[in-house]
């Protein structure tokens, strides 16, 4: 039976976490070849320390000539994300700190179990299992605690680029501590708030009196009180920030880019990986699948899984758990699902639209509970299937 009374405890990072770094030029260079080609392939990986940003992995076009000169542009590339998320210390700065590009052209046994041929449908990029979940415990239909992690995070980052907090430094991470009755957010028990500061005079007590205001605005009303517990810059100064303090790598944030532990991982990262990889695409058809099922109407929570073969085009499974709060059976939401969506790499990608220079803002704060773009960017945030699913159960 489902606990009603509980705390549940999720993290976030920013943008100038050192992984985040990593993610977002992994993204970058995967925007920069799809922009070029729809059909690029990238798998992308970053590596960042101490005035160091290290850049392997694999790519593809169809015309090898472009190929070659958009390796020519992977160092700027880098170097504008760094610029942008606003490293300009002495040990990790953007104009000065070496690029070194380790590329290559992607390979040939991989591609053949990927590329249509025949005829046929393209298969899966790799196996593996990928899942996605929806909650009506926030608009966004997003588990709260990550969903109000991610906020507090792009809110500091606001301020810090408009000049309007300029104490605030690019690294931090928020954690929040939320208190649940009867199954639903009540309020929080605790924050955790570590940010970088560019003044080494500033004490904790200054970043909170920074920050608070912030965190206030945009948690809901009465969430905070005379009760919360305060952690911010718990272990005192953090001038040294980003990979300078920190190594950073591509993927090794993937709790914080998903549900933040309230829901399972198939294990994939996402970022530095067209959408052929379904450990990307799937992971957002799962999503899409999850939120229109519980904007349907058809439960209050669900977890979709999804599992693909390399090489294979159709999923081997499709899984649906309602987490006992279901309007509909799990079998009947199985069926309706394969009935309303192509869930092979190539019907993910057609239905959502995936084959555009759309992922470099998926690097921080998560790659769900935002916002469709006009631009097709968070496709898999629309709720576009609601009266096809109903239909189909």
């Amino acid at each position: 039976m489902a606990r009603n009374n509980y705390t549940f405890t999720s993290e976030s990072v920013s943008e100038g976490h050192p992984d985040k770094v990593c993610d977002r030029i992994s993204d970058a260079v995967l925007d920069a070849f799809l922009s070029e080609e729809p059909q690029a392939r990238v798998a992308a990986e970053t590596f960042a320390t101490t005035n160091r940003v290290v850049i392997g992995g694999e790519v593809g076009l169809s015309d090898q000539d472009k190929l070659h000169e958009y390796m020519g542009r992977i160092e700027q590339i880098a170097r504008d994300c760094i610029r942008d998320i606003g490293y300009e210390q002495e040990k990790f700065h953007w104009n000065t700190c070496e690029i070194t590009n380790l590329l290559h052209e992607q390979s040939a046994h991989i591609a053949q179990g990927v590329n249509a041929a025949d005829n046929k449908d393209e298969g899966a990029g790799d196996q593996g299992i990928m899942f996605g979940y929806a909650t009506t415990e926030t608009d966004a239909l997003m588990p709260a605690p990550i969903q109000y992690s991610h906020a507090i995070l792009r809110r500091l980052a606001e301020v810090r680029k408009s000049g309007a907090e300029p104490a605030l430094g690019p690294d931090a991470k928020s954690q929040l501590s939320v208190l649940y009755e009867n199954g639903r957010p009540v309020g929080v028990s605790s924050v955790v708030l570590s940010t970088q500061h560019l003044d080494a005079d500033l004490t904790s007590d200054d970043i909170r009196d920074i920050v608070e205001p912030y965190i206030t605005e945009v948690l809901p009303e009465g969430w905070l009180t005379a009760a919360t517990h305060w952690h911010v810059n718990p272990t005192g100064k953090f001038v040294i920030g980003g990979p300078d303090g920190d190594a950073g790598l591509t993927g090794r944030k993937i709790i914080v880019d998903t549900y933040g532990g309230a829901a399972p991982h198939g294990g994939g990262a996402f970022s530095g990986k067209d959408p052929t990889k379904v450990d990307r695409s799937a992971a957002y058809a799962a999503r899409y699948l999850a939120k229109n099922v519980v904007a349907a109407g058809m439960c209050e929570r669900c977890t979709i899984q999804l599992s693909y073969a390399i090489g294979v085009s159709k999923p081997l499974s499709i899984y649906a758990d309602t987490h006992g709060t279901g309007e509909v059976s799990p079998e009947a939401i199985e069926k309706a699902i394969a009935s309303c969506m192509d869930l092979s790499p190539r019907g993910i990608r057609e239905h959502l639209k995936l084959n555009k220079p759309i992922y470099q803002r998926t690097a921080a704060y998560g790659h769900f509970g935002r916002e469709p773009e006009a631009d097709g960017g968070f496709s898999w945030e629309k709720i576009d299937l609601v009266e096809k699913l109903k239909a189909a159960v």
